[in-house]
């Protein structure tokens, strides 16, 4: 095999891949990049048999040809090389050498008979969605994606689509976190669903940019992919009974106020700050007729502070964990939001303002509090 490519799409190629390659594996091959040089480009793999990326870059191929160099040592040449055309040759003995200007290496590689091959999904249902909105919606629910592997299907995040509406849904017991978006055309015949694992979407979130460019996102009988332009992930679906989340939502909140999204994020930090993973103690937050008052009390010391809302919020006095509350407000993608109560019990809901439409709702189990917090 042979040939040569701009040093900063090979680096850029051999990153992508190499997201999901495995640091230390039993499969000496799945710690490498499968490199494979075709008429005019080159494709990369990376795979850990749970979640694989390809990525396909235009080069200068001389003598096609394939083989599996170590993704760490690889990535760590190409950063290091100056920016240059690098020449890239490999020897019947799987030995590579590497040139780049004043500058070469020679390396082992292994063959590529012994990579696994990856799964593919190419008969199943799919949707188009803008990268931008992906990216975002990923971004605004993952945080809820449960890290319990004593639930497996929780560990992923809810993809549900039907007619022109994408719905993505995180849950991990304390929380929930539910996007919508149109997608960029129908969904062809019923509504269907799968869920994938939340470290896949962490890399699909990664080789997303803001752009309105499509995505299509493709579910297969166990797998799922994403074709990203010339990348493609695939991932294994998780497998179970998703929680019925319309039923846990609460559809009667006699209480709702609304807030700047800003002003509550900064209330919300400023009351957390004596408040850390050996101080824990929830905050008192107390809704009144035009203000929130947020109150925290640990070991430390004390903290009070105050956001103005519209509304009466009653005089409800009820506690949350910090980290929830504060991860659910930063997530939605709005100026100014709308949280709906009912007891100091209930769950409250985050929601756009009223008149908005409803493409994210947040809730936030309570924490209950004790005389003296």
């Amino acid at each position: 095999m042979k040939f040569s490519c701009e040093k900063a799409i090979l680096q850029s190629a051999v990153t992508t891949a190499g997201r999901v390659v495995a640091a230390k594996s039993s499969i000496q091959a799945l710690e490498g990049v499968l490199i494979e040089a075709g008429t005019g480009y080159l494709r990369f793999s990376g795979y850990n048999l749970e979640t694989g990326i390809v990525t396909r870059v235009e080069a200068q191929v001389d003598q096609p040809g394939a083989i599996v160099v170590s993704a760490r040592l690889f990535g760590e040449i190409l950063r290091r090389l100056p920016d240059d055309v690098v020449a890239v040759t490999t020897q019947p003995n799987s030995s590579i050498h590497i040139a780049c200007g004043d500058t070469s290496f020679d390396i082992m590689g292994s063959s590529d008979e012994d990579y696994p091959e990856l799964p593919s999904v190419s008969d199943g249902r799919s949707l188009t969605v803008a990268k931008g909105d992906l990216r975002a919606m990923i971004s605004q629910v993952i945080f809820a994606v449960s890290d319990n592997e004593s639930r497996p299907i929780h560990t992923g995040a809810l993809f549900e689509a039907a007619g022109e509406e994408l719905t993505m849904v995180a849950v991990d017991g304390f929380r929930l976190a539910l996007r919508r978006e149109k997608t960029a055309s129908p969904v062809d015949g019923s509504p269907f669903s799968f869920v994938v694992p939340g470290a896949a979407l962490s890399e699909v979130e990664k080789i997303c940019d803001d752009s309105d460019e499509p995505v299509t996102v493709t579910q297969g009988s166990r797998h799922v992919t994403f074709q990203v332009g010339d990348t493609w992930l695939v991932a294994r679906r998780l497998e179970g009974e998703f929680l019925n989340y319309r039923q846990t939502i609460p559809q009667s909140n006699p209480i709702s106020v609304e807030a700047e999204t800003a002003d509550l994020q900064r209330s919300i930090d400023r009351a957390s700050l004596i408040i850390n993973d050996k101080l824990k103690s929830p905050l008192r937050c107390k809704f009144g007729d035009g203000v929130l008052s947020i109150t925290s009390k640990t070991a430390i010391g004390a903290a009070f502070d105050r956001c103005p809302i519209d509304g009466d919020g009653k005089d409800l006095e009820i506690g949350f964990n910090n980290r929830f509350l504060m991860d659910a407000v930063k997530a939605a993608p709005a100026g100014r939001i709308r949280l709906e109560l009912n007891t100091a019990t209930s769950p409250c809901l985050i929601l756009p303002q009223k008149g908005e439409p409803e493409n994210f709702l947040y809730m936030v189990l309570p924490v209950r509090l004790r005389a003296g917090e």
